[in-house]
């Protein structure tokens, strides 16, 4: 009779749960009766605000393109011990954000916090070190922390990422400092790029013991966040938010004074190529960031304008991870990238009253009476559609008042009319809606002679009226 080995279950690294904060209710206590609410810090993107989101996510996309980035899309839910292994076990993100359960299957998994890693076991897993090096990535999408919900900051947030893997030239730094700068530039926001070097992990300890001697001596002015810090990632100490610990920055050692000649070089070497293209840049010795796989180079991108607190006035930030890959178990690997938080980008469009349309504008209205004027309709809507001109209707409204007044709310130029005697002789009537003017027109050359109108107002042409080939 066949037997079963007992094979022990793997061992999982325990992972501290989200603190329950106040206002986080317990959803398993809710009443069933009434509308769903949405989960605390998770929001919806309603219609009206995505004319913004599409244009991040527009020139994103262009930029990664010019640059020759190729688009990988990663998955949401990751094996837990990914980003344990990879983030840091004493850094917040591992204590307290992530979203940790055991699945179906009895493995401890994840919703992704971050996509770098994702990105590098992708980098391991599909072999693409064999691939002509650099290999350059990007990704868009959500990611997912159990933070303290508040302004600009939320639990499902959307990032997009530029990942370069297979390279330790300085250049690369360099390159995607400017491809960020670039981005921020399309969207119309002055962004200061802050800049500074950690090292590597040997030349870090050294600077580390020196660091927490200096704050040792002030531990009892530490607030309790920083006392844990101190303890468990003092490097952590650089970025803090408190007053009392920020005052005491001010005559902590330096990194930059710990870095070996091999980090000093490599830090050079990449100011030199910003200064190449011009590009300024802040040195900031108190800038790190805030997960544990990162080497060398880092930095962020903070608005120029912003005089709020820092957390709220970054936008994005990267820097080099070249020892990530190996640590997941791939072979010795470089790389370098960043990620932008596209939530608060979108903010700062809005503060600036940046406010692209969601959609490019209808300049038609097509307003339809009756089964058989919906018939021709349906088709005269792909004809247009293939002209590249954009129609708009209301084909839930019966009475033409109603659907007259919808045209008007649109502010289109142009009504199209099709009724039952239109649809029987043939013909559809066009109204220009400023002058109230009506014509009779051929159905067959209606596309045309809409075309034809539509070229003729210069307003038309220069909010993106572009006839296209259909696909």
């Amino acid at each position: 009779m066949p037997f079963r080995k007992n094979t022990p279950k793997p061992v999982q690294t325990p992972v501290k749960k989200p603190e329950t904060e106040e206002g986080d209710e317990d959803e398993s206590k809710k009443s069933s009766k009434g509308a769903p609410e949405l989960l605390r810090g998770f929001r919806d993107i309603m219609p009206e605000e995505q004319g913004r989101w599409n244009f991040v996510r527009d020139a994103m996309r262009s930029l990664a393109e010019s640059y020759t980035f190729d688009r990988i899309d990663l998955p949401i839910l990751e094996r837990s011990d990914l980003f344990l292994r990879t983030l840091g076990k004493g850094t917040d993100v591992v204590e307290k954000e992530m979203y940790v359960f055991t699945d179906p299957s009895n493995r401890s998994v994840a919703l992704r916090p971050e996509a770098t890693a994702s990105a590098a076991r992708a980098y391991i897993e599909h072999g693409m070190i064999e691939r002509p090096q650099p290999v350059k990535l990007w990704y868009e999408g959500p990611m997912f922390r159990h933070d303290r919900p508040q302004a600009g900051r939320f639990r499902q947030f959307y990032q997009v990422g530029f990942e370069v893997f297979g390279s330790s030239e300085p250049i690369i730094d360099a390159q995607l400092i400017l491809i960020g700068k670039k981005i921020f530039e399309t969207l119309g926001l002055d962004v200061s790029v802050q800049i500074n070097s950690i090292g590597t992990p040997e030349c870090r300890q050294a600077y580390l013991a020196e660091l927490v001697s200096y704050f040792r001596q002030f531990r009892s002015r530490l607030p309790e966040d920083d006392k844990r810090r101190l303890q468990k990632n003092p490097l952590r100490l650089l970025d803090s938010k408190e007053p009392e610990t920020i005052e005491l920055l001010k005559d902590a050692p330096q990194i930059l004074d710990w870095l070996d000649e091999k980090s000093k070089e490599h830090f050079m070497k990449v100011l030199e190529f910003l200064d190449e293209v011009e590009m300024p840049y802040v040195l900031n010795s108190h800038l790190v960031r805030g997960l544990d796989y990162y080497t060398h180079t880092v930095f962020e991108f903070t608005l120029a304008d912003d005089e709020g607190e820092k957390a709220q006035n970054a936008l994005g930030g990267g820097g080099r991870y070249d020892g990530l890959v190996e640590l997941i178990g791939g072979r010795p690997t470089p790389a370098c990238g960043f990620a932008l938080g596209i939530d608060r980008i979108v903010r700062a469009l809005s503060d600036k009253n940046i406010d692209p349309p969601q959609y490019k504008k209808a300049h038609v209205f097509f307003a339809q009476l009756g089964d058989a004027a919906r018939r021709v309709g349906l088709k005269l809507f792909e004809e247009f559609r293939k002209s590249g001109i954009i129609v708009s209707e209301a084909v839930g409204k019966n009475a033409l008042k109603a659907q007259l007044e919808v045209a008007n709310k649109l502010g289109v130029q142009f009504t199209l009319i099709l009724g039952q005697k239109e649809v029987l002789d043939g013909t559809i009537i066009i109204r220009d809606m400023e002058s109230g003017a009506q014509e009779t027109i051929d159905v067959k050359k209606i596309v045309s002679v809409v075309e034809r109108k539509l070229q003729k107002d210069p307003g038309v042409k220069t909010e993106g009226y572009s006839p296209v080939a259909d696909s």
